[in-house]
């Protein structure tokens, strides 16, 4: 049950450029996300960039490395310039690991490589774990999931889904159980021949909506595997604060 992961690292982030560059416990963040990665089963690694500057900052590491276009919109597009570049074989498992990601455990890398590649059916999969406060399902930046009784996604929102209709009537909702409510973790993986696919379909108006890229698989009537994570990753980082953060936990200063 093998598979790749593919890293896409853009340098040019709008909140924070330059981002798989910048310095978390000496050294840079893209280099702490590779860190974890070797530490997984994956039996081949590829940084995917945009940036001359972050292929020299891979080239010490044993993975490889492949410049892109600046004008991917989203990591699945760069990656399927990868499979294009790298002419992978479609059933080629794949698992998206995003450059800024530098807490994510290898193990939560098996999990969504392996799950895939037991799922025949399944054209994607990816990872959740139980909500913890009302307020994390009030946030629009937690994204929610629900899932049918084999673990398959129902859809994804930023909306607390699903509704608890008793609790979130009143002005300050409590709840006693949280077993119905989970949190994804954007960590996926696919086949090679589905991310074409993937590509070739185009935006649909549910990921609009909700600027939600794996809508647009269920939009589609395709199938996304959904297992409880082994392991919670840290943060990951889109911001200065977050950087800090993540600086903090690495450097032990601060809890994961």
């Amino acid at each position: 049950m093998s598979f790749h992961i593919v890293i896409p690292a853009r340098y040019a982030s709008s909140r924070l450029p330059g981002k798989p560059l910048r310095e978390i416990a000496g050294k840079p963040m893209i280099a702490h996300v590779i860190d974890n990665a070797l530490q997984s089963d994956a039996e081949r690694i590829i940084v995917a960039t945009d940036d001359e500057r972050i292929l020299e900052a891979t080239a010490d590491f044993p993975v490889e490395s492949c410049l892109t276009s600046e004008r991917h919109n989203s990591g699945t597009e760069r990656i399927h310039e990868v499979i294009e570049k790298f002419n992978l074989a479609d059933e080629t498992i794949i698992v998206n690991m995003q450059g800024d990601e530098p807490l994510m455990p290898g193990a939560c890398l098996n999990q969504v490589g392996h799950a895939l590649a037991r799922d025949s059916q399944a054209e994607m999969a990816t990872l959740s774990t139980p909500a913890e406060s009302v307020e994390e399902l009030f946030d629009w930046n937690v994204i929610k999931l629900v899932r049918d009784h084999e673990d398959n996604a129902l859809y994804f929102s930023r909306a607390p889904i699903p509704w608890d209709r008793e609790a979130f009537r009143e002005s300050t909702p409590t709840l006693n159980d949280f077993g119905h409510f989970h949190r994804h973790i954007g960590l996926y993986a696919y086949r090679a021949g589905f991310v074409k696919q993937y590509i070739a379909w185009g935006s649909c108006a549910l990921e609009r909506i909700e600027s939600l890229e794996q809508l647009r698989v269920l939009y589609h009537g395709r199938r996304i595997k959904v297992v409880t994570a082994e392991q919670i990753p840290g943060p990951g980082v889109n911001t200065e604060e977050e950087l800090q953060r993540v600086a903090s936990i690495l450097s032990g200063q601060q809890p994961a």
